[in-house]
């Protein structure tokens, strides 16, 4: 069985507990987590399937972490690879940017030949735009820890049992562990 590899970049921790959550629900034994701070190109390109988590900062500025990977994010070929995103941000105190970092992230490696799954509804959600829309739905699951904490538990057993179907992961939506973290 091939791992997911599951590469965050977090200032403050709640991107990387995000993280260490999804790896809870999809089993330690299929997903590897990486820091982005601490990864190279060739540690992104072993894996078939990805997942990556991005939050947004201020008024849509890219994580420092991510920052710093950037170039080299556009240097990976992703022919082949499925990748689902998830991003944080804070849809009231920066609604006109909510989860730009994750909306960029997609559209360098679509640019670069990834397959994208995980795209998340966004009702129940209020912003004002945001990069990560496309056709009513985000280019991944939307987490904002800021103003819906008590919502990212559903959020992310929902989320984890689509991306389970998604990638085709054996036992599929019915192999997920649901936590009420």
């Amino acid at each position: 069985m091939s791992k997911i590899g599951l590469f965050y970049g977090s200032d403050e921790g709640n991107t990387e507990a995000v993280a260490l959550r999804i790896r809870a629900r999809l089993g330690e034994e299929r997903v590897d987590v990486h820091d982005i701070a601490d990864v190279t190109q060739l540690e992104i390109a072993d894996y078939d399937q990805l997942i990556f988590g991005i939050p947004t900062w201020d008024f849509g500025q890219i994580q420092s972490d991510w920052e710093e990977f950037w170039e080299d994010v556009q240097e990976i070929d992703f022919t082949g690879k499925t990748v689902a995103l998830f991003g944080l941000g804070d849809q009231f105190g920066y609604g006109d940017y909510f989860l730009d970092a994750m909306g960029m992230l997609h559209d360098v490696i679509v640019a670069n030949g990834a397959t994208i799954i995980g795209h998340w509804p966004t009702e129940g959600y209020e912003f004002e735009a945001s990069k990560a829309e496309v056709g009513g739905s985000f280019v991944g699951l939307g987490i904002d820890e800021d103003q819906q904490e008590e919502m990212t538990c559903e959020r992310l057993n929902r989320w984890c049992r689509q991306i389970a179907d998604e990638f085709g992961l054996a036992g599929g939506a019915d192999s997920v562990n649901e936590l009420e973290d």
